[in-house]
Order: structure tokens, then sequence, then C-alpha cells
């Protein structure tokens, strides 16, 4: 098993391009709107997806972001503490709609956390999810309204998104996961 990217620095920025447009779409403008990345490369790609969305529609977006750490199922089973990273609601979420932006969906969980997480900034209207990678196998009944890229995985593979804010490149590929 080898090392391949699957997605390079253009098809990224076709992806988002695709995602913004169907965002505007779905929701028929972008009135109550805020974009919330799951940090890290999450939050990096929800900024991207509002400076997309504002050149395309001339608006202004509430962008910001929801750590879901401490809301993880698996808080206890870890070894290591914890680390926050960024939590930073812009506006209060009564009524709007979300878009919740991460990196890569696999199993589910760290989105269930994300929106336990949301919930305690008040009731938004909806929650949509977009993704940069759904790579399957979750583990519980959550689904990308948005995805950049179907990627089917095995188990023994691991999705990494490197974008140039955190990696100094952009590109997705896929890996052999450790110990695999």
């Amino acid at each position: 098993m080898t090392r391949r990217v699957v997605m390079d620095d253009k098809g990224i920025d076709r992806a988002l391009a695709r995602i913004a447009h169907e965002i505007i779409e779905r929701n028929r403008g972008t009135d109550k709107l805020v974009i919330l990345g799951i940090p890290t490369r999450g939050y990096e790609l929800a900024r991207r997806l509002q400076k997309k969305i504002e050149e395309i529609e001339s608006v202004s977006l509430p962008v910001g972001a929801v750590d879901a750490t401490l809301y993880r199922d698996d808080l206890g089973i870890k070894k290591d503490q914890p680390t926050l990273k960024k939590m930073d609601i812009p506006i209060p979420m009564d009524g709007r709609i979300i878009v919740m932006v991460d990196d890569v969906l696999f199993t589910g969980r760290t989105i269930r956390a994300a929106m336990n997480a949301l919930m305690d900034f008040g009731r938004p209207l909806s929650i949509q999810l977009a993704v940069l990678v759904d790579r399957g196998h979750r583990e519980l009944p959550i689904k990308a309204d948005y995805v950049g890229k179907n990627a089917p995985t095995s188990m023994k593979e691991g999705v990494k998104v490197h974008l140039m804010e955190t990696d100094g490149v952009n590109e997705v590929v896929i890996e052999p996961a450790p110990g695999a």
C-alpha cells in the first residue's frame, strides 16, 4: 500500500467552489448563514468557503470555529489530556442556519461532539455539514450535506488533508494507517 494523492491544489479549490454554490442554492441565498469550522483544518476550510461565498454573493458572512474536544465520547479512553483548540462563535446561534465544516468525515463522532458543543450557544434553525472528504466507515447516523470528494477507504488506510495555512501544501492523500 502506497501513499497516493487524491486531490491536489486545484482539485481542492474546485471542490470548495462547488460546495459554495451548493450552499447558496440550497439555502436560497445567504440570509441567516453562519459558517463554523471544526479546528484545525475544518476551520481553515470554513474560512476559504466563506471567502468563496462572499465573492459569489457580494455579502459579508460570519465565520467562526466550534471546538468539539470537551464533548467527545472518548475523553476517558485517551491516555493524554485533551488540548483545547479554538472556540469562536461570532454571533448568537438562535434562528441561524449553521454550516459546519470539517476536513474528513469518518465515523461521525467528531461531528456529533461538535453539534453538542454548538447547542451550548443557542438553538440554530438548522445545522448543515460540509466536508472536503467523506471516507466512509460511519459509526453514527451522520451524513454530510455537501461533499468535496467521496474517497472510500479500507480501515488499513488513513486520509490526510494538508492545507497551505497549516502544512505548507494543498493536497489530500490516502496512505497506510499507522500500524497497518
